[in-house]
């Protein structure tokens, strides 16, 4: 391989990661200013996330195979051009329909890019060393993806509007494609390829009915039919998911995997990863600007002590790792995210921002913790042979975790403001139709309340937030305890060997 190649191939991967895991968190900061252009309700900003997130998780595990049979670089180019295209849809969506719709252009594209630049380099660079160096590129840069991205998305929003975050993505898909149809050679392997695609429909009908019923819970309760019947749909797809997978010769989720004890702690992990922290700046970002006023551009920098501190304690891994067992870092890591979780809860509409980055810093910090920590344990919790299917399912796992995290803990942020607004109209002697408090809440429509009622909104989004947050810490708690439960004696020794 030539230089020019190799340096072509390095960027076009680190820029497909760079712009696929950037549109994870550059969106948030933007949800309230979309919220009031195309008139958009709370449940429409969770799709906006939820979408993508949606489809990253229900595809990750089908893109290795697709990859394996109709050649690697062709489903990663194909994956920048159509992640393209979707950007370009959200760029123009006059409406909130067609922006999700593009939303799920991104997500399904974002399955093939992820995962699958990590499956290039080891095809390109088979020398040890030297792959594991590009590896560790290819890692920062998406480190530092998420770590800009509240930034930048809050200046590009502060600068040109809402839908300049998307349109950044168009010369970088460009390059991208060029760099790559240049760079990367074609790889294959189509006599090893076992595709499911009824396990891959059934999941994906089963989590798509799932946080559609989470969400709509968040405005039309608990007990409306559309809540209950789309949950029990989800709940019956997730069951014919888990008996295919039972019965494929090679399935998308090794279920066979979890019943070590220590493979399935370790995933758990890595989903409660995702639900408590990989969504928090969905609620971060409402925070500082329903609750505390900020615009898009100052909510954007207060959110970057929590990325900072992440990739510093990221890169700082392997070195603590030396000193320091990895289970008990991925246990430090937890107990800061509940920690930290549980102290952002306290905070009140003029808390000061000191005690807001801080809190925000020890959270990033646990996360750096436990996000590699995790990936190490799963890794040690399975032979070699299986290391890509342990990969790409704790992947997966996680990537749901944000999903339903986004999609539960929104809503509970969502009834608990509600809630918050019924109470203080009761307390105040004021005549509110239920249905014009939920308009509030949910549209930021007024409809003729009170002024002083409608002042007492930046509250009520602080008591929603302090409730999610509180319960993402609770999860993260829970998560420890079975982490830290004895395992069985038949497991000891594995256990052993993945604490050392």
């Amino acid at each position: 391989m030539t230089y020019l190649k190799r340096l072509s191939l390095i960027c076009a991967i680190c820029l497909g990661t760079f712009m696929a895991t950037l549109d994870i968190s550059i969106v948030n900061v933007a949800l309230p200013t979309i919220q009031n252009d195309i008139h958009a309700d709370m449940a429409t900003l969770q799709w906006i996330v939820d979408a993508y997130a949606l489809c990253l998780s229900a595809c990750i595990l089908s893109s290795g195979p697709l990859s394996d049979r109709f050649g690697r670089k062709k489903v990663w180019l194909w994956g920048v051009i159509i992640f393209t295209l979707g950007s370009v849809i959200c760029a123009i969506a006059p409406q909130h329909e067609i922006l999700i719709l593009g939303r799920i252009i991104q997500g399904i594209a974002a399955a093939a890019l992820i995962p699958g630049a990590l499956s290039l380099i080891t095809h390109a660079f088979p020398i040890d060393i030297e792959r594991v160096r590009i590896i560790g590129i290819w890692s920062s840069v998406s480190a530092l993806s998420l770590i800009i991205g509240p930034i930048l998305g809050g200046v590009l929003v502060h600068a040109s509007g809402w839908a300049s975050i998307f349109l950044i993505n168009i010369p970088i898909g460009i390059i991208t494609v060029l760099l790559g149809w240049y760079g990367l050679s074609e790889s294959a392997d189509p006599d090893n390829v076992a595709l499911d695609p009824f396990g891959q429909l059934t999941s994906m009908l089963g989590l798509g009915s799932l946080t559609y019923g989470l969400i709509e819970a968040g405005s039309v309760g608990w007990s409306h039919y559309r809540t209950v019947s789309t949950l029990i749909v989800g709940i019956i797809f997730l069951a014919l998911f888990l008996m295919i997978e039972k019965r494929v010769e090679r399935p998308l989720l090794p279920l066979a995997l979890f019943k070590d004890r220590t493979f399935f702690q370790y995933n758990l992990s890595s989903f409660t990863l995702g639900f408590a922290t990989y969504s928090n700046v969905f609620f971060i970002a409402f925070f500082l600007q329903k609750a505390q006023g900020w615009s898009a551009l100052e909510a954007g920098w207060r959110m970057a002590p929590e990325f900072i501190a992440m990739a510093l304690f990221s890169m700082s891994f392997g070195r603590l790792s030396s000193y320091f067992s990895v289970r008990k870092l991925m246990i430090c890591g937890f107990l800061l995210i509940a920690i930290s979780s549980c102290l952002l809860a306290t905070l009140a509409t003029n808390s000061h921002y000191g005690i807001t980055g801080s809190y925000l810093f020890v959270l990033g910090a646990g996360m750096g913790l436990a996000t590699p920590a995790i990936g190490a344990l799963v890794m040690k919790s399975v032979s070699p042979s299986r290391s890509g299917m342990a990969s790409a399912t704790m992947n997966a796992l996680r990537q749901t975790g944000m999903t339903m995290g986004i999609a539960l803990l929104g809503t509970l942020m969502v009834q608990q403001a509600i809630h918050y607004m019924v109470i203080q109209s009761q307390v105040l002697g004021i005549s509110v139709n239920y249905i014009d408090i939920v308009s509030l809440v949910t549209e930021n429509t007024t409809n003729g309340l009170d002024k002083g009622f409608i002042t007492l909104l930046p509250e009520a989004f602080n008591s929603g937030f302090a409730y999610a947050i509180a319960t993402a810490g609770i999860s993260c708690f829970v998560t420890l305890f079975i982490v830290l439960f004895p395992v069985k004696a038949k497991h000891k020794a594995l256990t052993q060997q993945t604490t050392d």
